[in-house]
């Protein structure tokens, strides 16, 4: 254990015995003679006193010396020592959110009972819900990217300086093997397409990399995209020189969060080389100057790039902030397995503020008004490659509404499983002024919900569950109205 906390533990000990004992700091001075600046600091973890000074406290506050010296903790405030001797306080890098650690140390100190009271409750709704490691460190990450509005200027910049370096052409499309040549040739690598595909047990893995020998394996049924968005990532964590990384994609398990971190930057590489900022922004102004929506234009410009729509939809969250001051939005990844009606929301991002939908951990159904999830049934039953779709959704129980793109495609690893990949715009002033085309009446308008559970769409011709939760509620506030109403008339 660090040295920093074991002064932070027994000043967190210190000032519960001396508060147990109704001594102010003032009143503690007195009877130790030590000064009341020394104690502040001892209690704030900020000194260790010496052992002759233990020894007087532990006189005059009648507790035994190793009490005292002792690193276990009582129940009230073990959790804040569980949080100490963990190592999450180091693995998270908290300068990313403008946090001190000593900032974050004084906190618990100056207030160890309600801090406690707080971890033990993150604690129990991790438990609750199975909050893994791993799950803690992407929400970590995706709070990052929401604070920076999924931006990176810094990763950009490095773009264009490794395609100058390496006279990579940004202004068209990029292909597996310029970028092969650039593994093969700068970085020593070997391509193996064979090995990977003889394990079964590795089936749903796309690449694993052999540190050791720099050797890079293939699965057979990766499309040119996906070998693309591979190499060039590989070519980021080379580039940008990280070497604490993941050698799997995609990931199997996180050791420490700057895999994560290091994972997340690897990936914005990788889809601003097979994506170049510049070229995407100018084919959007002329997608958005338009008064009607170009169906086939946004298709032209989505399939232009070797990428696949999740990269470019991905992408999209990094532009459309930057370039067009569109700041409110969400991406979701939604997973279906044909033959059923049960939908996954397994990735998302929001970006300026927490919008509806979002993913959750009840088993609540969410609305099939979703074009996200029509997309999904349409494309299982069709069989076709891709499944677009584009509609303007309203939420009568939030009063907002979105502009949602999405594309649905199959799961090229996983038999009969489909995903679609959506983002939504709200609709405010700032969307209307960039967007000409909102006004088109060719674009599917709907009223949805965020689950069944909670709509109160009368009627709605795909409710899969009773409005349970919104009857609830409703409920609830009949009693609280009628409760009012007798307490008003019995006092006049």
């Amino acid at each position: 254990m660090e040295e920093d906390y074991i002064k932070l533990i027994f000043g967190l000990k210190l000032k519960q015995i001396r508060t147990e004992k109704n001594l102010s700091l003032f009143g503690l001075s007195k009877l130790s003679g030590l000064s009341k600046s020394y104690l502040n600091e001892i209690e704030n973890g900020k000194k260790y006193p010496k052992p002759d000074k233990i020894a007087l406290l532990s006189d005059k506050l009648e507790v035994p010396y190793d009490q005292m010296v002792s690193l276990r903790l009582d129940k009230n405030l073990a959790p804040i020592g569980e949080l100490l001797q963990s190592k999450i306080l180091k693995e998270i890098p908290l300068d990313l959110f403008g946090i001190k650690e000593s900032n974050l140390i004084d906190i618990v100190a100056n207030a160890p009972t309600k801090v406690t009271a707080f971890i033990s409750t993150i604690i129990e709704i991790a438990h609750h819900y199975s909050f893994s490691k791993e799950s803690f460190f992407l929400a970590a990450v995706r709070s990052f990217q929401e604070a920076n509005n999924n931006y990176f200027d810094e990763l950009e910049q490095q773009v264009l300086k490794f395609s100058k370096a390496y006279q990579v052409e940004l202004t068209r499309s990029l292909t597996s093997k310029d970028l092969e040549e650039i593994l093969t040739e700068e970085y020593g690598y070997t391509i193996n397409d064979s090995e990977l595909s003889k394990n079964e047990a590795l089936g749903n893995l796309r690449s694993v990399l052999v540190p050791q020998t720099n050797t890079l394996l293939l699965a057979n049924g990766i499309d040119e995209s996906q070998r693309t968005f591979i190499f060039a990532k590989e070519i980021a964590y080379n580039y940008l020189e990280i070497k604490d990384r993941l050698h799997t994609f995609p990931w199997i398990k996180f050791q420490r969060f700057d895999q994560v971190l290091n994972n997340f930057y690897a990936s914005y590489f990788a889809g601003a080389l097979v994506i170049p900022k510049d070229d995407l922004t100018s084919q959007l102004e002329t997608i958005f100057e338009k008064e009607t929506f170009d169906e086939a234009l946004f298709l032209q410009m989505l399939e232009g790039f070797n990428a696949s729509p999740e990269t470019f939809y991905q992408r999209l969250t990094n532009i459309l902030p930057k370039a067009f001051n569109i700041k409110n939005l969400f991406f979701l990844r939604f997973t279906h397995k044909a033959g059923t009606e049960q939908f996954y929301l397994n990735k998302e991002l929001h970006l300026s503020h927490q919008h509806s939908p979002r993913a959750n951990e009840t088993n609540e159904h969410y609305c099939r008004r979703w074009v996200s999830l029509r997309g999904l049934k349409e494309i299982s039953k069709s069989k076709k490659p891709h499944e677009f779709g584009l509609q303007i959704s309203h939420y009568p129980s939030h009063g907002t509404t979105y502009l949602v793109i999405s594309s649905a495609t199959k799961d090229p690893f996983r038999n009969n499983q489909y995903r679609s990949i959506s983002i939504g715009l709200l609709m405010n002033k700032q969307l209307e002024r960039k967007l000409k085309f909102l006004e088109d009446p060719t674009i599917t308008r709907r009223e949805v919900g965020v689950t069944c559970e909670r709509c109160g769409i009368i009627d709605c011709e795909v409710r899969q569950a009773p409005s349970v939760i919104l009857d609830k509620e409703a409920k609830n506030k009949k009693i609280e109205r009628i409760v009012d109403e007798l307490n008003a008339r019995f006092q006049a």
